[in-house]
């Protein structure tokens, strides 16, 4: 092969990869097989002290309500550990972390100190319920039934958020992250006990 057919050939192939990146249904494929291999591991740690102990949950009128009208009220979940989701469905990246995020709730959903919240932030019930049901996920979806607080969503999403049983943030991670690993499980495992 000469170099000028190579570099047609170098240069579509490369062409195809970004469009790939830049179709949606392809990215989250990507992004999935990166979750993999390792990579995208959600950061444990805790936030910066302004986020993590000046707001208390509990302290605020923050709550959620699912498709049956259910309103779940952040002040009622004190004494229990809250995995709280903000998802949209059209995120490449919140679509990619959704199977993680299911294994995750399969693993814990029979702990009763345990309260998954995933907040579909934009209040599209038809969407979400056709995303989960075309993904074949069981998750309790929510939508916001109140203001978010900006100490919580800042405009990234995903955001995950780890509420702690007094109702301050744990560990807050904006991005995808596979929390599938068990790290996570015992992670929130941990925080059950204190």
């Amino acid at each position: 092969m000469n170099p000028k057919t190579k570099k047609i050939v170098f240069n579509s192939i490369f062409v195809v990869i970004i469009l790939l990146l830049l179709w949606p249904t392809s990215r989250a494929y990507f992004q999935q097989g990166l979750m993999r291999i390792g990579l995208f591991k959600p950061s444990l740690e805790k936030p910066t002290k302004s986020d993590s102990e000046a707001f208390i949950a509990t302290d605020h009128n923050i709550s959620f309500k699912n498709d049956q009208g259910e309103i779940v009220q952040m002040a009622d979940l004190k004494g229990k550990v809250v995995f709280i989701n903000f998802w949209a469905t059209w995120c490449p990246p919140c679509i990619a972390e959704m199977p993680s995020i299911a294994t995750l709730y399969e693993r814990l959903k029979d702990n009763k100190d345990v309260v998954f919240l995933i907040v579909e932030i934009e209040g599209e019930s038809e969407k979400a319920n056709t995303f989960m049901k075309s993904k074949q996920l069981n998750l309790p979806v929510y939508y916001p039934n109140s203001a978010i607080p900006k100490e919580w969503l800042g405009g990234s999403i995903p955001t995950t958020l780890i509420i702690n049983k007094k109702g301050m943030i744990e560990t807050k991670h904006e991005g995808l992250a596979d929390y599938s690993r068990k790290e996570v499980s015992d992670f929130i495992i941990e925080l059950t006990k204190k």
